[in-house]
């Protein structure tokens, strides 16, 4: 059997967006979902995101499709960061994370021990 890899053109988002939308019925389905089956969709969206350009076509369907931006997002992630995550959430977890450090910190002085995050 001979098993090609076909890609959307830049211009035509169907396959990606097919994918797209079984990922968001997997991701809310009622009952138990088969591991197999939702990796191969997984895998087969991937697929389809390597052969996408970025673009407002693909912005659109990424800001209908949650499951599908966050997988895009994730891949993406070494050249955008969280780029689609909103600003809100990401400032409140950069506040949590510095709230947290500053008690682990009085937390390690009060015990009279030198804090790792301290300098010197």
């Amino acid at each position: 059997m001979n098993a090609t890899n076909t890609h959307s053109s830049p211009s035509s988002l169907t396959v990606t967006h097919v994918l797209a939308e079984l990922l968001e019925r997997l991701e809310h389905s009622p009952v138990a979902v088969d591991p197999a089956q939702y990796r191969t969709v997984v895998e087969h969206l991937v697929s389809e995101f390597a052969g996408v350009q970025p673009g407002s076509a693909l912005g659109a369907l990424l800001d209908t499709h949650p499951a599908a931006a966050e997988l895009y997002e994730n891949l993406n992630y070494q050249h955008a960061g969280l780029c689609r995550s909103s600003l809100d959430a990401s400032l409140a977890a950069e506040q949590q994370a510095r709230l947290a450090i500053q008690a682990a910190m009085s937390a390690t002085r009060a015990a009279g021990r030198q804090s790792p995050f301290d300098k010197g």
